[in-house]
């Protein structure tokens, strides 16, 4: 009797909705836009939904809310998409994943390109809807994203680049509704990214392994043992960051509290983080879903 390999930690999980519910054609572009895993469109929405109330002063407008929505989650499928092209000879030699579609071979990397183009063409016709000042601002982030899946190769600090862009949303949300970008929604952009290097640090250490003999670069690889006191660190200044910005961009009273229950939040991550164990790594990475919502929370308790 044959078992299967696939790794618990395995991205790619056999029998969920995607091999249930969509045409066999369907599932790999699925996959391949991370449909299946939609904890990184939250990590994205959450941070993007907090500026907009903030700069809204309250709830946004539902169309303005629909359509930041909607590019999150393109914009996402689409870096997904240029990471998954750019890694395909690294990713059959990684446990998490190698079966995930082009390193499995289930498509080529032409029917991935046309699927790429076909994201950017969806998240292209979102811009019309925004204003001009806006549309420049989405334009800046393009090289990030493109530049992002290359990182790895000759930085440690690929986090940093995709802290960088997965938040840019932040910025774009006050360019729309105010028309300009205050000094307190740069600094919450930047607890964002600080944010983002410490829990995506938390993920890498699930690869560290694997990335170090392929000889590739991350922040996991360049903390090494020290990584708990780095990634606390990277989570103290995103709290710090967004307390200052929060204050500079006049939140009340409320929002101070949502701060702390943030801070609690990723002090206990920090405490609980073990190096050696990427399976409990990987669901305080998955965690970070919920300080992703306290910050929205806290915005809008902020605006009351």
């Amino acid at each position: 009797m044959t078992t299967s390999t696939r790794p618990d930690l395995s991205d790619i999980h056999p029998d969920d909705w995607v091999d249930r519910w969509l045409p066999s054609g369907w599932r790999p572009y699925a996959r391949l836009a991370r449909l299946d895993r939609p904890v990184g469109t939250w990590l994205t929405l959450f941070p993007c939904w907090a500026a907009l109330i903030q700069a809204s002063h309250g709830f946004p407008e539902l169309q303005r809310l629909v359509i930041f929505s909607l590019g999150a989650l393109l914009i996402r499928s689409a870096g997904s998409t240029i990471n998954d092209i750019a890694d395909r000879k690294f990713d059959g030699h990684v446990e998490r994943t190698r079966f995930r579609p082009l390193a499995s071979g289930q498509i080529g990397v032409l029917q991935a390109l046309v699927f790429l183009a076909i994201q950017l063409a969806l998240a292209a016709t979102l811009l019309i809807l925004i204003a001009p000042y806006t549309r420049l601002v989405a334009v800046c982030v393009l090289p990030l994203v493109f530049l992002y899946p290359f990182c790895k190769r000759f930085t440690h600090w690929p986090q940093a680049v995709l802290g960088a862009a997965f938040n840019w949303g932040m910025l774009m949300a006050w360019a729309d509704v105010e028309g300009h970008i205050p000094v307190g929604a740069i600094l919450m952009w930047a607890g964002a990214l600080a944010w983002q290097i410490g829990y995506d640090s938390v993920y890498a250490y699930v690869d560290v392994k694997d990335d170090t003999k392929l000889g590739l670069k991350s922040t996991a690889i360049l903390f090494g043992r020290h990584g708990r006191i780095c990634i606390g660190v990277f989570y103290g200044l995103a709290v710090g960051a967004w307390a200052l910005g929060g204050w500079l961009l006049g939140m009340s009273w409320p929002y101070a509290i949502g701060m702390l229950l943030i801070a609690a939040h990723l002090a206990w991550q920090t405490r609980r983080l073990d190096l050696a164990r990427p399976d409990l790594n990987y669901r305080l990475f998955l965690a970070n879903i919920l300080t992703g919502g306290l910050l929205a929370c806290a915005a809008l308790a902020g605006t009351l």
